[in-house]
């Protein structure tokens, strides 16, 4: 049975989709087959892969239209792709009976053909969020190492805690990660170090260091593994799935 990863921030520019490519990327070099899947409009973890306008994606099969339809990227690595008119989504789905349930009930018979599933949302908390997180064993929590990375954290923990009560009794918080990290930056230390008081035992070890690689690999279609296996970048999100692999 496979676990269900939600990554998850409503601050922009974290580091989400970056992290849900390459810790899908990671857990795959450890052998974990992994699907993918793009529940952003924006549609930015498809066109990092080399998918564009995908004649079937999730907003098709959260409207019913067809099944979830993954496309291999890698042997071991699928991707549910996204598409600009899931925008229309959340109004669109607002009426629907159970509508909170819709992504978890069309997930259901995949679970069993995957060791992971990781969600890409977007920077919202609207519905398809909380589709996300009903779905959802686990949430991973990618934070900027900078001054706001703690603004409006309030928020999301707030909607987790409700989801946690009306949906899914058994959902939790898998781990918080720092993104874009310099340990020369003072000020990344130090945010490092609030950030350390308030999550506690849900700080991850492994941080994220900046590194121009991981944003230069989505212009070329690939996780940071196939465009650069040596760089800090790689070498990172591999320690990441690995200590999310150990905690499964």
């Amino acid at each position: 049975m496979s676990k269900i990863l939600s990554i998850s921030n409503h601050k922009g520019g974290v580091g989400k989709t970056t992290s849900a490519i390459n810790l899908g990327a990671g857990l795959r070099e450890l052998n974990q087959k992994v699907l993918l899947i793009d529940l952003d409009p924006q549609a930015n973890l498809s066109q990092s892969l080399a998918i564009t306008e995908p004649l079937k994606n999730i907003y098709g099969a959260l409207r019913g239209e067809y099944k979830l339809q993954p496309i291999e990227i890698l042997k071991g690595m699928d991707l549910i792709p996204s598409t600009l008119d899931l925008s229309g989504a959340e109004i669109e789905l607002a009426g629907e009976a159970g509508r909170e349930y819709i992504l978890k009930e069309i997930l259901e018979p995949l679970k069993a053909s995957y060791d992971f599933i990781i969600i890409d949302n977007p920077p919202s908390l609207g519905l398809l969020t909380i589709n996300s997180f009903t779905a959802s064993d686990e949430i991973l929590i990618p934070l900027q190492a900078q001054y706001l990375a703690l603004q409006g954290l309030t928020k999301l923990m707030e909607v987790i805690e409700k989801i946690k009560k009306r949906l899914n009794r058994d959902l939790k918080i898998g781990g918080v990660f720092i993104t874009q990290y310099d340990n020369r930056k003072i000020l990344n230390r130090d945010v490092v170090t609030t950030i350390e008081n308030y999550f506690k035992d849900n700080l991850l070890v492994t941080k994220i260091r900046d590194n121009v690689a991981l944003a230069e690999a989505p212009a070329k279609g690939m996780d940071i593994f196939r465009y650069n296996p040596k760089s800090y970048g790689a070498e990172d999100y591999l320690a990441l799935s690995k200590e999310i692999l150990r905690s499964k």
